[in-house]
């Protein structure tokens, strides 16, 4: 019995550890935030006055089966502001609905007013969006790409806010900050947006910063052509194309440019199935790519020491999950072997890096928070309401991300699975006759509701356990796992938003 606990707290410290560390990153990217904000931008750009130096754009549009959005980006695509003599649009269409005929109806009908846009269609999906992205690249006539998915609609100066930034001829890519249309809609939407803003702020600033590599987002950005071919062009062997390339083209030598004051509206899943699809496909993209790019940071001569500890670690982001299903699940276990072996008490006061690490993201997310809503005590108890329920139901994610995570590691291939999009409207339930949404309830969300119970236990055993009333040190956090997975049980049940 002695052995198995010393295995159970051996692999319950390592995940510990690096949880720890990535918090301690995180911490780090939070100080090159902060005083990023004091920093002016002295980048060259382009002077649009001069005709001469306006270049050519292609924005590309990749869609599949975006019955409900397509009119929508349409519309909004054709009124950005740019010289129409130096632009094109591309719609890499690979759907297999009627959505074809609607679309093709509508560029049709642009095409008549002088826009120039064209109706691409592959005969198979080859490659998903990287096939579709690279397909399109070899007619395009434009010197940098713009890349925008369904549900984001630019503002009318996107193209004259990003492009000007190229004039630096090291500039590979101009990524903006992406808005949130339906932030308020429900709890599901404000902890997406909350998570997503941490990324596009902290994340995205503080590497950025200091010249570490940072991630093109998949859209509402630009890419230099030349940048593209150079890094070796699209790739679909793994689920997130954008992280891929983006890696590819730094370990090139190309520059990334994030502006945070350009935000690019875009809509966030409004159900949880929608929720589940696009996390999976990101946090298997993730692992994929750190086993695809993890060994080519760490040999590249040209990357500082800094960068290569800070490239492996973002690699590792989506695995961050799995190390908090391991700790989750020992907890319980961990908590009778203390009250077990006492001659252990002096290493479980030393094991307190999950609350470290917990207060580190407490006062890095905060930062963010006060940047978009502002300061004051009101905000700070907002503030708290709104991390506790991201930690909680991010938690209750840890199962679904953690088997994405390892199939990603271990090398199982899977299909390009589209985030449904919903263009919701006024009315709370218009989603529901989405002919997109995936009916069928998966085996992970049984376990989820396992979890929710087997965290219910562990609240229980603070009351059981020791010899002087109980042991509550666990018990906030198995509370907070109840309440989360047994969100994400419900919710993935029920397929309300």
């Amino acid at each position: 019995m002695i052995v198995v606990a010393y295995i159970i707290i051996a692999i319950y410290t390592i995940a510990l550890v690096l949880i720890f560390m990535y918090a301690i990153a995180q911490l780090n990217l939070l100080f090159n935030y902060l005083k990023a904000q004091k920093n002016k931008d002295t980048s060259e750009r382009f002077n649009f006055s001069n005709p001469n130096e306006i270049p050519f754009i292609t924005i590309q549009l990749p869609v599949y089966n975006e019955l409900y959005v397509m009119e929508r980006l349409l519309t909004n695509i054709v009124k950005l502001k740019y010289p129409k003599d130096k632009l094109e649009i591309q719609v890499l269409d690979d759907s297999t609905d009627e959505s074809v005929i609607s679309t093709s109806k509508q560029i049709k009908e642009l095409q008549k007013s002088g826009i120039d846009i064209k109706h691409i269609q592959r005969t198979n999906r080859k490659g998903f969006k990287a096939g579709a992205l690279k397909e399109g690249l070899k007619n395009a006539k434009g010197q940098f790409i713009a890349i925008f998915d369904a549900d984001f609609l630019p503002k009318e100066n996107w193209l004259l806010e990003t492009i000007p930034y190229f004039k630096n001829p090291e500039i590979g890519v101009v990524q903006t900050r992406w808005g949130h249309i339906n932030r308020n809609y429900s709890t599901l939407t404000r902890i997406q947006a909350f998570a997503l803003d941490a990324h596009f702020t902290l994340e995205q600033v503080g590497r950025n910063s200091k010249n570490h590599f940072i991630n093109f987002n998949g859209t509402a950005g630009v890419w230099r052509k030349e940048c593209i071919y150079d890094a070796g062009n699209w790739e679909g062997d793994t689920l997130t194309e954008d992280l891929d390339l983006s890696y590819r083209a730094q370990l090139k030598n190309w520059k990334f440019k994030y502006l945070e004051h350009v935000e690019t509206p875009a809509e966030l899943p409004v159900i949880i199935s929608a929720a589940r699809s696009q996390q999976f496909r990101w946090n298997k993209g993730g692992a994929e790519n750190f086993q695809k790019m993890a060994k080519r940071v760490l040999s590249n001569k040209n990357v500082h020491f800094k960068t290569k500890i800070h490239g492996i670690l973002h690699l590792l982001n989506s695995t961050m999950f799995l190390n908090v299903l391991i700790v989750a699940v020992l907890s319980i276990p961990m908590l009778y072997i203390k009250n077990e072996y006492a001659h252990l008490k002096n290493y479980f006061y030393m094991m307190s890096f999950f609350v470290i690490s917990s207060f580190i993201f407490l006062i890095c997310y905060w930062f963010m928070f006060r940047n978009i809503y502002g300061g004051g005590f009101k905000n700070f108890l907002k503030y708290l309401v709104t991390f506790f329920t991201f930690f909680s139901i991010a938690m209750g994610f840890s199962l679904h991300n953690s088997i994405a995570v390892l199939e990603g590691h271990f090398g199982k291939k899977s299909d390009f699975i589209r985030t449904p999009k919903f263009n919701i409207n006024s009315l709370k339930d218009s989603w529901k006759n989405n002919k997109y949404i995936s009916k069928k309830v998966s085996v992970h969300v049984i376990l989820e509701g396992f979890l929710a119970l087997y965290f219910a236990f562990g609240m229980y055993s603070a009351f059981v356990v020791g010899n002087q009333g109980g042991d509550f040190g666990l018990f906030p956090f198995h509370l907070m796992l109840f309440l989360g997975f047994g969100y994400v049980f419900f919710k993935s049940i029920f397929s309300k938003a």
